[in-house]
């Protein structure tokens, strides 16, 4: 089954400060990505100093996941989010 491509505008919000460090891109139309999905924005590396935030109009290629890729992503994030939490029935440490 062929992928399906398609490019749509999108913002990029950037922060490097001392309270915040992110870099947020919004597709326009809310479009919703789904698990295997992938998103490349096009454009020239964001360097911005600290303590500053911008915004940035790009566009961005969006790649769908066909039905096959996408439970293969849902199982190995099933996978993933064990890595994220650990389970111990030891009462802690003895002194």
């Amino acid at each position: 089954m062929p992928t399906r491509t398609f490019e749509t505008p999108c913002r990029i919000s950037v922060e490097q400060s001392s309270d915040h460090f992110h870099a947020h891109v919004e597709l326009e139309g809310n479009l919703a990505i789904e698990p295997g999905d992938k998103v490349r924005v096009h454009g020239d590396p964001i360097q911005i100093p600290f303590g500053h935030s911008a915004v940035y109009e790009r566009a961005a290629t969006v790649t769908r996941a066909g039905p096959f890729d996408r439970a293969i992503t849902r199982l190995a994030a099933y996978f993933d989010l064990k890595e994220l939490y650990e389970v111990s029935f030891n009462p802690g440490r003895i002194k």
